[in-house]
């Protein structure tokens, strides 16, 4: 960048001396002319040259060198030394929406760890990162980054996770917790047992995931490709033939003057507007929606995101925070204490979900010796004796098994029905709560024109019912298997239009198949779920659906700032390539319509950055 703007200011002066002192000396005013041309354009030349020989010969170097050389040969040199010293204008200010755009996700690459501090008995030793082995011991100091996905196992602290999520506010941890690389340990020291290798963290993911987001590239840009490939070298066939055919076969009509126009001609054609400007708006809105916590794989997945018309959420874990939480407690003939306190010691030895909601609930520690004789029977629940009572807690099938008589009324949630010494001692009714954010997704989303909301769920019906009509989502299905959720897909496929996609959103974790099959799958990321990483074409890493309308705001925005490029930059260039064609207009006319647009074009696909007012 500096040594472009050295150029553009020595280049400058020496054209502006030349201007200036008008001598009758023609080899002095050449001689000035010329080094002016050098100093602004000698790169492109030599560009052009050396692509001429790698065979890559209609690009815009090609049509800037012959352009410029030609002026020099008509005795335009004024002109010659404008047209390149514009370009050079133009490629830096391209130059400079490319390094902000890139540093938006070059931010991103810094949280790739340097080291780790891996624990050897009594002393630290600074390790890279690819070289620490799952099971070893890390010690995380105030203000590090952490290197590696692990398992803290002593210490607490606050950590920032920002750079994964894009929200300010640090989270807080302690032992049993799970933390991610690539995060920053704020205040506490912290150790921690490696869970995952280097290759396979959630930094490295999401560095693979940014880096490889430009090779797949939108309709858009896919069109400007093929545009330039075949555009260049017919302006450039054009251009010959309107230096040579004019004055052969009009009477009166000078090669000189139709040297010029076809001059004029080559600079106008330039599709520098285009090929830096729509790569750029896709780029940046990768690198804005990065910011807000949304990873993109590619600039495809980002412009199909604006023809979103139907969109179908998994509940638990998507819409639901997946977390199950005691809701009532109803007793018969004892104590809610003693309902959930009983409960809680027969369901202690299960790994079930809901036995981690009932032990945290009741929030005292379990005396292992006071339980004997447990029996877990799968698709039932469990029986165990606690302080000599015989305790039998699980759905309605145990119950009936038993031949206790049971609660058999209208509850939404998952009920846990419990039995003390073969008599019903009450209920407990377990459910999934809805995320903060749920509800004002959904809102947004209908204020995006989204024809249809719908909840594909393996939950109870009566379950996803009050959920749906919780957020007012359009359709409900539920009591789905994952084969069923394709089906169910499917279905939807047919009442979209041809043009119209249709986004999946899922946790990523047993919804591989949907995700897959869906035009765009997007993955709660759970602050980095593996599958969710693997089989989503976007990532939402804050977990909240609200930033799906966010992600749809910016691919829209995007979207509507490459097709006003387009329109804009071959607009212009149309209108004067004809005035050139007739001698309408000037070299300097040619350089707007070329380096002009291109400056306009590159700093309105700069403002795709801005997520701010999204």
């Amino acid at each position: 960048m500096k040594k472009r703007l050295w150029r553009i200011i020595i280049g400058g002066a020496v054209f502006a001396i030349a201007l200036i002192l008008k001598t009758d000396n023609e080899l002095l005013e050449l001689a000035l002319y010329l080094a002016s041309y050098i100093i602004a354009g000698g790169d492109v030349v030599l560009k052009a040259a050396k692509n001429i020989l790698r065979g890559k010969v209609f690009d815009e170097n090609f049509l800037m060198s012959v352009a410029t050389i030609g002026a020099f040969f008509i005795g335009e040199y004024p002109e010659g030394v404008a047209v390149m010293l514009f370009y050079l204008v133009g490629e830096t200010f391209q130059s400079y929406a490319v390094d902000k755009s890139r540093k938006s996700i070059a931010n991103l690459m810094d949280i790739r760890p340097d080291y780790a501090n891996v624990k050897h008995g009594d002393e630290l030793v600074r390790t890279d990162p690819d070289e620490v082995k799952i099971g070893d011991i890390i010690v995380i100091k105030a203000g590090e980054r952490i290197p590696l996905d692990g398992k803290v196992i002593d210490g607490n602290s606050m950590i920032d996770t920002s750079a994964l999520t894009g929200e300010s506010v640090p989270r807080e941890i302690g032992v049993a917790d799970d933390i991610l690389s690539g995060c920053i340990n704020i205040n506490g020291v912290i150790t921690a047992e490696v869970t995952k290798e280097f290759g396979e963290s959630t930094v490295t993911k999401i560095l693979d995931l940014v880096e490889n987001a430009s090779s797949k590239k939108s309709k858009s840009e896919q069109f400007i490709t093929k545009f330039a490939r075949y555009y260049t070298p017919v302006v450039v066939i054009v251009a010959v033939l309107l230096a040579i055919v004019p004055p052969l076969v009009i009477e009166g009509a000078t090669f000189s003057d139709w040297i010029y126009r076809a001059l004029a001609f080559l600079v106008v054609s330039c599709p520098c507007a285009l090929v830096i400007s729509i790569p750029l708006s896709f780029f940046g809105g990768i690198g804005g929606a990065s910011r807000s916590g949304i990873l993109v794989k590619g600039s495809n997945y980002l412009e199909a995101l604006a023809q979103t018309e139907i969109v179908v959420f998994d509940k638990t874990g998507t819409l639901t925070k997946g977390v199950f939480n005691v809701q009532e407690i109803h007793p018969e003939n004892i104590s809610k204490e003693e309902l959930l306190e009983l409960t809680a010691y027969a369901e202690s030895y299960s790994n079930h979900p809901i036995s981690h909601s009932l032990k945290r609930t009741y929030g005292k520690d379990i005396d292992n010796e006071r339980i004997t004789n447990v029996e877990e029977t799968a698709g039932h629940g469990v029986t165990a004796t606690v302080d000599g009572k015989k305790v039998m807690a699980g759905n309605i099938r145990l119950m009936e098994k038993m031949g206790i008589p049971y609660f058999k009324g209208e509850v939404v949630g998952t009920v846990v029905h419990v039995a003390v010494d073969n008599e019903y001692a009450g209920y407990i009714v377990i459910a999934d709560e809805v995320k903060a954010d749920s509800a004002q997704a959904i809102r947004e989303l209908k204020a995006a024109n989204i024809k249809q909301i719908v909840m594909l769920t393996g939950d109870a019906q009566n379950v996803g019912t009050k959920v749906g009509k919780e957020l007012g989502l359009d359709k409900i299905y539920a009591e789905l298997l994952p084969a069923d959720k394709v089906e169910k897909l499917e279905e939807l496929f047919a009442q979209k239009s041809a043009k119209g996609k249709l986004a999946f959103v899922g946790d990523g974790i047993n919804d591989a198949p949907v995700l897959a099959r869906a035009d765009i799958g997007i993955a709660m990321g759970g602050l980095g779920s593996d599958a969710a990483i693997e089989a989503a074409d976007i990532v939402i890493m804050t977990d909240e659906p609200s930033k799906i309308a966010t992600a749809m705001k910016i691919s829209q925005k995007t979207l509507r700032i490459a097709r006003q490029n387009i329109a804009f930059s071959l607009g212009v260039k149309a209108v004067v390539l004809v005035l050139s064609a007739f001698g309408l207009s000037t070299l300097w006319e040619a350089v707007f319509a070329d380096v002009g647009v291109t400056i306009i074009a590159v700093i309105n696909a700069s403002r795709v950055l801005s997520t701010k007012k999204i």
